[in-house]
């Protein structure tokens, strides 16, 4: 099997690869960028696996007049910078010791060993740069029936890094067949190994959940990790119930990480959200517990928080969204408050803040009706 992509045509792609095979060393793309042009998905990183240690990959790119930099050398991985792009290249591999999180790695000069340390078979897919597909542990068959299978013993797998626990059921939401069941041994590997992601921060969770739930329909994903007691690690008290008629009700609309974490509900400690993340999903579990209508949701929410609480509460209690809801948001999300605190010279301090609530409540009430000579009356 061959690839054919702009990506691995273009100059840089093949100055690098060109760089190390005239050498006489194996130079190979790999991992997600021959993944995703085998389902014609896009690329976005580029990452390249040689037979040659790193210090050859420096001294390769230095006498070529490449700039080179030790991104990870210790790993084994040297960027390179061509034409202003950077491109890894990561020298063949082995696992000498992990302790779940990290691994001590011995270079190696054997495709099949470094293939043999990848997580997922897909992922261990190879290509040369004429596009040859190069396939040491049979990832093509796994690809083309979407099955996300763990290389080697998926115990192992696991117990190398429990991020790969996270990553199995992302993997499957983002390109796994959502009509196949995920893979039994799998399942059982994750839900043996879920209390080792004790062990993981809350940045790396977070980071693989964003991802997780940001994917067209995580929902069938989402409801495997509750049956294995994934969930209940990461996200404390969530329940999937609801996520399938959230995806349903999106119809379209570009999947939202806060929107999905809204109708799971659950504790957010173990995911590390960013300030803004943290106040906007307060903000929208707040607004679930009244009965705000979709405009004045607008008004006190912004346009894309508002909709997130809209169609949480329809996939949370099952009723259907009302007709022009999207134009109510609008249409609060653009209404302005008429009366400012220089209306109210007679007023300062906490008496001039609760008659400026006061006269916004009567604002709202009305549906955004009243100037200011009405509520000024």
């Amino acid at each position: 099997m061959r690839i054919t992509a702009d990506w691995l045509a273009e100059p840089g792609t093949q100055t690098v690869l060109g760089l190390l095979s005239d050498a006489g060393h194996q130079a190979l793309v790999v991992g997600g960028c021959v993944r995703n042009a085998l389902m014609g998905l896009a690329v976005t990183d580029i990452d390249i696996a040689t037979d040659a240690r790193p210090e050859r990959v420096v001294a390769l790119a230095e006498a070529a007049g490449l700039r080179a930099v030790p991104t990870g050398i210790e790993h084994g991985t040297v960027t390179l910078v061509v034409g202003g792009e950077g491109f890894e290249v990561t020298t063949f591999r082995a696992d000498l010791d992990t302790d779940g999180r990290r691994a001590t790695v011995a270079f190696s000069t054997d495709l099949a060993e470094d293939a043999a340390r990848r997580d997922f078979t897909m992922n261990a897919l190879y290509a040369r740069a004429d596009g040859v597909v190069l396939d040491p542990l049979g990832g093509l068959n796994d690809l083309q029936a979407r099955r996300v299978r763990f290389v080697g013993d998926a115990d192992q797998r696991i117990r190398e890094d429990y991020l790969r626990i996270l990553r199995f059921f992302r993997f499957h939401a983002q390109y796994g067949d959502p009509e196949a069941g995920l893979d039994a041994g799998a399942l059982a590997a994750c839900a043996a190994g879920a209390e080792g992601m004790a062990r993981l921060s809350a940045e790396r969770i977070g980071a693989e959940m964003r991802k997780l739930l940001s994917a067209r329909d995580p929902a069938p994903a989402v409801a495997a990790m509750a049956q294995a007691g994934v969930l209940a690690q990461v996200l404390p008290g969530a329940d999937p119930h609801a996520l399938p008629v959230l995806v349903h009700l999106e119809d379209g609309l570009a999947p939202r990480f806060l929107r999905r974490l809204l109708v799971l509900g659950g504790e957010i400690a173990r995911l590390r959200l960013t300030r803004v993340e943290a106040r906007g999903l307060d903000k929208a579990r707040a607004a679930l517990e009244t009965l705000q209508p979709a405009a004045e949701l607008g008004y006190r929410l912004g346009q894309d928080l508002a909709a997130d609480v809209v169609l949480a509460r329809a996939a949370l209690f099952e009723t259907p969204l009302r007709a022009g809801w999207q134009v109510e948001i609008a249409r609060g999300a653009q209404a302005r408050f008429p009366l400012r605190a220089r209306d109210l010279p007679g007023l300062e301090g906490p008496a001039l803040g609760a008659r400026l609530k006061e006269a916004e409540a009567r604002w709202i009430a009305s549906d955004f009706r009243l100037d200011r000579a009405a509520l000024l009356g």
